[in-house]
C-alpha cells in the first residue's frame, strides 16, 4: 500500500469537481460569499478610479497652470485648496493690473473676476442667471472659449463696450432655437450685444459656465455694480502659469508679492490667499484613493465571511464522507491524498466564486457608474488583486477541513455510521 503512486493533479481535480457537482445547491450557497467578496471589491475599486478620474477632468477642465487669488479663507496664509469662485469682493482691482505687469513671461494670463446674479430678458423670455465681470484673458485661463463667435477683447474692455458671452444654456432657453449672435439680451435693463456662446460644460459639479453671462469688467463696473467710494474690488484674481512644473515656486512669489503690496508680511495676517490648481488636484486625488482603498476593504470584509463559510462546509463535508475517507485510505489512498482532494475542493469552490463574482463586479460597476454619472475604469490590477485573494481564502481556510480529512484513522472511519 505504502508503495502505491499518488494521485494525479487531473486526478485530484476531477474527484474534487465530481464531490461538488454531487451537491450543487450546497456548492453554490457556499460559493457565494466569495463571489460577493469579490463582486463587491471590484465594483467599488473601479467605480472609485472612475470617480478619481472625473474630478481630476473637472479640475482641469477649469484651466491648466492655475493660480486662484482670493480673500482669506480658513487658516490664514497660502496653501492648497479647491478652486473657487466667487466669494466677497474684498480685492482690489490694481492688484490685477500689478500682477500682469510684476511676472512677464512667467504668467500668460491674468482674469480678475466680480460677480452678481440679475435678471436677463430677451423678447417675451426672461431667466435668472449670473453675471461674470472679467477681462479677456478668461477665455485662456479658465478653458471658456466660445463654440459661436468669439470672446470680447481689450478694445472692448477699454470702450466699456456693452457686448457679451452667453453659456450654452442661456442659448437655449432664453434663445429658443433662435441664433443669438448679433442679438441683444437685456441684464438689469442694460442691453447687451451677444457676441459669443460658449459650448456646453454639462453639469461640472464644480461651477459650470452653461448659465453664466460673461461681459467686459469695465462695463460691469459701470454699468451693473453698485457705485461703491475708492479703489473698485473684484471678488478672485486668476492666473495661468507659463510652466506647470514651476507653478509652486510662482505660487510662493506672488503671495510674497501681494503681501508686501497689502503690508501684510506676517502670514497669519494675511487678507488674501493664492491657491494651486495642482495642489488641489492632489489633494482630491489623495482623498478619493484613500475612500477607494477603504470601501475596498470593507468589502474584502466579505471575503474572509465567505471564507469561513467553505471552512464550515467542508468541515461538515468530512462528517459526512468520513466512510468514504475510511474506504479510500483502506484502498491505498496516502493522507496527502486526502488532504489535496478536500483543499482541491475548496479552491474550485472559492475559484469558482471568485471568476464569477469577477463578472458580477463588472455589470455592478457599470451600473453603479451609470446612477452616479461615473465612467468607470477597468482595472486589470484590482482584478487580479481579488482574484487572488479570493484564491488564497480557498486554500487557508480549506487547509484545516482538509488536514483534519487527511489525519482520520482509516479503521475508526469506516466504523463511522
Amino acid at each position: 500500500m505504502e508503495g502505491r503512486v499518488g494521485l494525479s493533479l487531473w486526478e485530484v481535480a476531477r474527484i474534487a469537481w465530481r464531490a461538488i457537482a454531487g451537491n450543487p445547491l450546497r456548492s453554490s450557497l457556499t460559493a457565494l460569499g466569495v463571489l460577493i467578496g469579490v463582486a463587491a471589491v471590484v465594483a467599488l475599486t473601479m467605480v472609485g478610479q472612475g470617480t478619481t478620474r472625473r474630478i481630476s477632468t473637472l479640475l482641469e477642465g477649469l484651466g491648466t497652470n492655475l493660480l486662484t487669488v482670493g480673500p482669506a479663507q480658513g487658516p490664514r496664509g497660502p496653501g492648497g485648496g479647491l478652486v473657487r469662485f466667487g466669494g466677497p469682493a474684498t480685492l482690489p482691482l490694481s492688484d490685477a493690473y500689478a500682477l500682469q505687469q510684476a511676472f512677464p513671461g512667467e504668467v500668460v494670463g491674468v482674469a480678475p473676476v466680480v460677480q452678481a446674479s440679475f435678471q436677463l430678458k430677451y423678447g417675451a423670455q426672461n431667466l435668472r442667471a449670473t453675471v461674470v465681470g472679467t477681462w479677456p484673458d478668461f477665455a485662456s485661463v479658465r478653458n471658456a472659449e466660445p463654440e459661436r463667435g468669439s470672446f470680447f477683447t481689450w478694445q472692448d474692455v477699454e470702450a466699456r463696450r456693452r457686448v457679451a458671452v452667453i453659456g450654452y444654456g442661456i442659448a437655449q432657453d432664453l434663445f429658443q432655437g433662435e441664433d443669438p449672435l448679433g442679438k441683444r439680451l437685456r441684464i438689469a435693463g442694460v442691453p447687451f450685444t451677444v457676441v459669443g456662446v460658449l459650448p456646453d460644460k454639462g453639469d461640472q459639479g464644480f461651477v459650470s459656465t452653461n448659465y453664466q453671462v460673461f461681459v467686459p469688467l469695465s462695463t460691469y463696473l459701470q454699468r451693473l455694480a453698485r457705485p461703491e467710494a475708492g479703489e473698485p474690488k473684484v471678488n478672485t484674481i486668476y492666473l495661468q502659469g507659463a510652466d506647470r512644473n514651476r507653478l509652486r515656486d510662482l505660487q510662493n512669489r506672488v503671495t510674497a508679492f501681494l503681501a508686501e503690496r497689502h503690508g501684510t508680511l506676517d502670514p497669519q495676517s494675511y487678507d488674501f490667499s493664492v491657491t494651486n490648481q495642482q495642489d488641489a488636484l492632489e489633494s482630491v486625488n489623495q482623498t478619493t484613493r484613500v475612500m477607494t482603498l477603504f470601501l475596498g476593504g470593507v468589502a474584502a470584509i466579505s471575503l474572509l465571511v465567505g471564507g469561513i463559510g467553505i471552512m464550515n462546509i467542508m468541515l461538515v463535508s468530512v462528517t459526512e464522507r468520513t466512510r468514504e475517507i475510511g474506504v479510500r485510505k483502506a484502498l491505498g489512498a496516502r493522507p496527502r491524498d486526502i488532504l489535496a482532494q478536500f483543499l482541491a475542493e475548496s479552491v474550485v469552490l472559492s475559484v469558482g466564486g471568485g471568476l464569477l463574482g469577477l463578472g458580477l463586479g463588472l455589470l455592478l460597476s457599470r451600473f453603479v457608474g451609470q446612477a452616479i454619472g461615473v465612467t468607470p475604469v477597468f482595472s486589470p490590477v484590482s482584478m487580479g488583486v481579488a482574484f487572488l485573494f479570493a484564491v488564497a481564502v480557498g486554500v487557508f481556510f480549506g487547509l484545516y477541513p482538509a488536514w483534519r480529512a487527511a489525519r482520520l484513522d482509516p479503521v475508526e472511519a469506516l466504523r463511522y455510521e
